[in-house]
C-alpha cells in the first residue's frame, strides 16, 4: 500500500473534520486507507489543528488483533460532547448516517500530569496519577458508516470514533476493590444486549491509563489533570439508532443511560 503523503493526510483529516462541524456523511473514507499506526495519528494531529474545541480527555480503544504489538488506540474526546448522567433520559447524538454505538466504560480522571520527561509508567505509577473513577457511557459515532469495519488505521483517523462521554456516579471506594471484577451489563430499549467483566479487556481500566500515559508521552502531548481517560468498552462495542434507550449497570449498584438523539 503506499505511503499516504502530506497532502493526503490534510485532505483526511479536513474532511473529517468538516463533516463533524456540519453534521454530514461521508459515504467512503475520504482518501487513500491509513497504511499503519504513524500514519493514522498524522491524520488525527491534523484534524486536531484543524477542530476549534478544547480536548478535555482521550478515549482508549482496543485493537484486536494487534498491530507490530499495539493493543490499544487513543482519540480525542471534545468538552462540547462530556455531559454529567442526569435521572431522565440525557439527549447523546449520533451521526445518523454514519456509524454509531454505545458502550459500558469505566471513565478516569486524571489527578496528576504525568512528568513530561517520563515515557513509561508502570501500573503502580499510572494508578497514583488517577483521582477518580466513574462509571459511564462512551458514544462512539463517526461521519463515515464503514469506521468500524476498516481497521484501527481508519477508526484513529477520524479522533478514534468518539462522539461523546456520558459520565456517571463517582465509585467512592475505587482505590480498594477490583474493577475488573465487577459485573457490568448493557442494555437497549430493555433488552440485554451484552454483559462482561473488565477482566477481559487486557489489564483493565487502569492497564488503559497507563497505555495512554505511555502513548502521549510518545506523542509529545502533555496531559492535563481533570482530564478524563474512557477506558474501553467492557461488554462490547454496542450499534445504535436514533432512537435508542441505552442503560449500563456496574456491580448492580450504579446506573447510567442515555437516549440516541440525530447529530
Amino acid at each position: 500500500m503506499p505511503q499516504t503523503d502530506t497532502a493526503s493526510v490534510q485532505d483526511i483529516a479536513r474532511a473529517f473534520v468538516t463533516a463533524r462541524r456540519d453534521g454530514h456523511a461521508l459515504p467512503d473514507y475520504p482518501g487513500a486507507i491509513p497504511a499503519d499506526l504513524a500514519t493514522a495519528y498524522r491524520v488525527q494531529d491534523a484534524a486536531l489543528a484543524f477542530a476549534t474545541g478544547e480536548v478535555v480527555g482521550w478515549k482508549v480503544g482496543r485493537i484486536n488483533p494487534p498491530i507490530d504489538g499495539i493493543d490499544r488506540l487513543s482519540g480525542p474526546i471534545f468538552a462540547a460532547t462530556v455531559f454529567d448522567a442526569t435521572d431522565g433520559d440525557l439527549p447523546m447524538p449520533i451521526f445518523a448516517d454514519g456509524f454509531g454505538a454505545a458502550e459500558a466504560e469505566f471513565l478516569i480522571r486524571i489527578g496528576t500530569a504525568p512528568d513530561p520527561a517520563k515515557t513509561r509508567y508502570t501500573m503502580a505509577e499510572a494508578r497514583d496519577l488517577i483521582d477518580a473513577v466513574h462509571v459511564g457511557i462512551e458514544i462512539a459515532s463517526s461521519p463515515f458508516p464503514g469506521i468500524n469495519a476498516l481497521g484501527a488505521t481508519v477508526t484513529i483517523s477520524d479522533f478514534g470514533n468518539n462522539n461523546g462521554l456520558v459520565v456517571g456516579a463517582a465509585i467512592p471506594d475505587w482505590r480498594d476493590v477490583d474493577l475488573n471484577q465487577w459485573p457490568i451489563t448493557l442494555d437497549i430499549n430493555g433488552t440485554r444486549i451484552g454483559a462482561a467483566t473488565a477482566a477481559a479487556m487486557l489489564d483493565g481500566p487502569v492497564g488503559a491509563a497507563r497505555f495512554l500515559f505511555d502513548h502521549m508521552a510518545a506523542r509529545g502531548i502533555q496531559l492535563q489533570p481533570g482530564q478524563w481517560i474512557s477506558s474501553g468498552a467492557v461488554t462490547g462495542v454496542h450499534p445504535v439508532a436514533v432512537g435508542d434507550r441505552v442503560e449500563a449497570s456496574f456491580d448492580g449498584r450504579y446506573t447510567v443511560g442515555c437516549t440516541i438523539t440525530a447529530r
